[in-house]
């Protein structure tokens, strides 16, 4: 079983000043939900490297096990500081793909062109594609059929009440959950902050950080792990 993250390499909050980047829960809970499984795992980013962290993600109330357990782990601290070029990388060699959010995705992954065709692959391929967060925003550009690949399909992502509550509505290029449904997605969510994922077929979606290690095992039920 093989499975590629993909990491955002975008470190700028707009044109706050402020630093962005993706959000270490979403990275560590999955990354070893996949480990213990036996999976394979292989970390890309736009710019390969090192991505960033949002450093709001690592602050002492959003502390979590599997964050502890990274930070303990100097193995998985290289292999996230040496993620492959996303330009590199194929459908071709994975099970499923899986993006962990963070605000950062919002600027890069969504558009781009590398990412967009390598979602598409995975589909066509009859592959599983999963994304928490605000990564659902990747899925944006991605067609099938001549539609966007979310029409029709019950999905959910970060809530504009969960933007509102972290005061950066105005500041993303836009609204995931405004977005899913513009696109003809299904749009479903919980209360802020609770943790929600949503299968539809072979589209794996969560709402918010606290939905990552939901939406990873969901992948791996997919996978039949």
């Amino acid at each position: 079983m093989k499975i590629l993250m993909v990491i955002t390499s975008h470190d700028q909050l707009g044109d706050t000043g402020r630093k962005t980047g993706f959000w270490l829960e979403e990275f560590a809970a999955p990354y070893y939900v996949f480990k213990d499984a036996g999976a394979a795992v292989t970390l890309a980013s736009p710019k390969g490297g090192q991505p960033p962290i949002d450093p709001k993600s690592d602050e002492p109330g959003n502390q979590t096990d599997a964050m502890t357990r990274f930070k303990n782990d100097t193995a998985t601290q290289q292999v996230l500081a040496n993620t492959d070029r996303l330009d590199t990388v194929s459908a071709t060699d994975f099970d499923a793909v899986f993006y962990p959010g963070g605000h950062g995705p919002m600027w890069d992954l969504a558009d781009d062109p590398v990412s967009i065709a390598l979602i598409s692959a995975f589909w066509e391929a009859g592959k599983p594609v999963a994304a928490v967060c605000h990564a659902p925003a990747v899925l944006h550009k991605v067609m099938h059929d001549g539609k966007p690949l979310v029409s029709g399909k019950r999905v959910t992502g970060f809530t504009n009440t969960e933007e509102e509550a972290v005061e950066l509505t105005h500041v993303v290029p836009f609204l995931v959950e405004d977005e899913l449904q513009r696109l003809g997605g299904l749009y479903e969510k919980t209360d802020n902050w609770l943790p929600f994922a949503v299968v539809d077929g072979r589209l794996v979606t969560g709402q918010n950080p606290a939905s990552s290690t939901y939406g990873a095992l969901e992948l791996l039920r997919l996978l039949g792990g």
